[in-house]
């Protein structure tokens, strides 16, 4: 049995979009003869838990592990005690976001990259979630055979009690909004433009952690009071993947003007729903969807053009129906889980032999 030991940080239970990839790793780990153990930096403030990196890979060791695979939230911990040591075991990095990361300030990002790439350059392959991941590493000079896709799956869950549940509540359409409560994903932006729409137009549904990034969240509360927003936005909060699963399928269109999603996990579920997505034209959104064919890929801070893409998709059938034919099609060249675990256990196998 191939023992992989993973080293993140905090609780691997948290659902975002790399840990939520792990825990499906780690459920389909025994279809593949293979067995993750979850070994976790402590949550201290940056860059702290870089002092319990040697006290970490000894516990990975320690388990058995064939190879170790180290999330790209905790690479920055690792830079100094890999210049310094030597480990008898294979180095992957599982890398979700680009170096430096997706959510910090400036000084943090830079600091955080040059950790960052320090620790990918020491790992014997990197198994990136997108093909904008891809470029990103290969314009640092990164071997191409080094850089392995390893894309999320795109189904999410199976549907069951989906038929018959009403999104649009007596509007022409409903919109759904998968993400959570942080700058980059957008929320501020998109309540504006769907503010501008007639009432009559939509309901928008918003699903995700609602607590993620507290100051932006009160932000994003103080919108949602406004008059213009008034019982026209409902908020889930974090859900199951199974009811999210539902909600993909008896929502009408899909929407998140995210300005950095490396992958965007929740475009390609949403996608294989038959949802058409909006969204700017940024991070890998347009490596899955293409402006008119999937979607509606817009400028990034193009607010009248967001508005526009809701009312056209919310009220226009017939160009409703062919995006959402569209995105279903293409939704089908992107792998789903079993694949995914598949390709990731045989990359892992094969730097253990």
């Amino acid at each position: 049995m191939l023992t992989i030991g993973l080293l993140t940080l905090g609780d691997p239970g948290r659902l975002t979009g790399g840990y939520l990839y792990h825990q499906r790793m780690a459920a389909a780990a025994g279809d593949h003869d293979a067995h993750i153990v979850f070994t976790s930096f402590p949550v201290y403030p940056f860059p702290l838990p870089a002092l319990r990196a040697g006290q970490v890979l000894r516990e990975a060791r320690r388990s058995g592990a064939d190879v170790v695979l180290v999330d790209s939230i905790v690479a920055a911990f690792l830079a100094p005690w890999l210049v310094t040591h030597r480990f008898d075991c294979p180095l992957a990095a599982i890398v979700h976001q680009p170096p430096g990361g997706i959510d910090h300030r400036w000084l943090r990002t830079r600091v955080q990259s040059v950790a960052d790439l320090g620790t990918y350059r020491r790992m014997r392959r990197l198994l990136v979630a997108s093909d904008a991941l891809v470029v990103t590493f290969t314009a640092r000079g990164f071997p191409r055979q080094r850089v392995r896709v390893v894309a999320p799956g795109r189904d999410v869950a199976p549907a069951s009690g989906a038929a018959g549940e009403d999104l649009r509540e007596g509007r022409r359409a409903a919109l759904l909004s998968v993400g959570n409560w942080v700058p980059r994903k957008g929320l501020l932006p998109l309540l504006d433009a769907f503010a501008r729409l007639p009432a009559e137009t939509a309901t928008l549904h918003l699903v995700g952690d609602d607590v993620a990034d507290p100051t932006y969240a009160e932000q994003v509360r103080a919108r949602l009071s406004r008059r213009d927003l008034a019982g026209r936005v409902r908020v889930h909060g974090p859900v199951t993947k199974e009811r999210v699963g539902v909600l993909y399928h008896c929502a009408d269109v899909f929407v998140l003007p995210s300005l950095r999603e490396p992958y965007g996990t929740v475009y390609g579920e949403a996608m294989a729903a038959g949802l058409p997505v909006v969204g700017w034209h940024a991070g890998n959104l347009p490596h899955l969807a293409r402006d008119g064919r999937e979607g509606l890929v817009l400028a990034p801070g193009d607010i009248d053009g967001l508005t526009g893409a809701m009312g056209r998709l919310a009220t226009d059938e017939d160009y409703r129906a062919e995006l959402a034919a569209g995105a279903r099609r293409r939704a089908q060249s992107f792998p789903t889980w079993q694949q995914t675990a598949a390709r990731f256990f045989a990359e892992l196998r094969d730097l253990a032999d």
